[in-house]
């Protein structure tokens, strides 16, 4: 079995040392960049499983870095790094593909857990037998992260195509907001309750023309994936 591949930047010397090391105890390959610039030029060289980035970063920040990764792979896992503690730039983060967020300073324990349950979830979904799931004039793909057609390919972040499928596997059950959180992410805080609205608008623009087809918002209790 090949070793897990990590791309990590980070600009800080001191940080990088420690994480590099510590995730390299723990039998990860990882590649350190100290900049945006040159993290991108490794991602487009190399293949990796997952990506670690710092986000206030010389040459190319965090941002940026994101969204040019996402243009070339949907699908890999990215976690930000950042000492900024603004609700705002959480946002901005997952609105940019990003997977999740840790604010600085963080334990590598919280890392890796977080590692952890991304290659756990990649592992799980590649042994799911109903990969295919029909909604309206689409076809998605749980194994790929996208929603298909004869003329138009939508390419979901993973965390997007955890809930669209759970969402799937309980059409028309009213899902409580926690219900959600802690059966997909293992958590239900303030942070993860605000990246659950993200994600649920995102899907809604994707699915706004689907007749028949519906995620109900339902006040103070949480949801349903409405299919008639």
């Amino acid at each position: 079995m090949s070793p897990v591949r990590i791309l990590y930047t980070e600009d800080d010397a001191t940080l990088a040392f420690l994480t590099k090391d510590n995730l390299e105890q723990n039998l990860y390959e990882v590649t350190h960049c100290e900049d945006g610039a040159s993290g991108f030029e490794a991602f487009k060289k190399g293949r990796f499983d997952i990506c670690i980035l710092d986000i206030m970063m010389p040459k190319m920040d965090g941002f940026e870095l994101a969204t040019e990764i996402r243009k070339l792979d949907a699908n890999v896992p990215i976690i930000f790094l950042s000492a900024k503690t603004l609700k705002e730039d959480r946002i901005k983060g997952l609105r940019l593909g990003a997977d999740d967020y840790l604010v600085k300073p963080f334990s590598i324990e919280e890392l890796l857990l977080k590692i952890e349950i991304f290659l756990r979830r990649s592992h799980k979904n590649k042994a799911i037998e109903k990969s295919i799931y029909q909604i309206g004039k689409y076809q998605f793909d749980t194994k790929n992260f996208v929603l298909f057609n004869e003329t138009e390919k939508i390419s979901l972040t993973q965390r997007e195509a955890d809930l669209l499928k759970f969402f799937l596997d309980n059409k028309n059950v009213v899902l409580k907001r926690e219900q959600i959180l802690t059966s997909l992410w293992g958590d239900d805080d303030y942070f993860m309750g605000r990246s659950l609205d993200v994600f649920i608008s995102r899907l809604r623009k994707i699915l706004a023309n689907e007749k028949g087809i519906a995620i109900e918002n339902l006040h103070g209790i949480g949801f349903r994936f409405k299919v008639e």
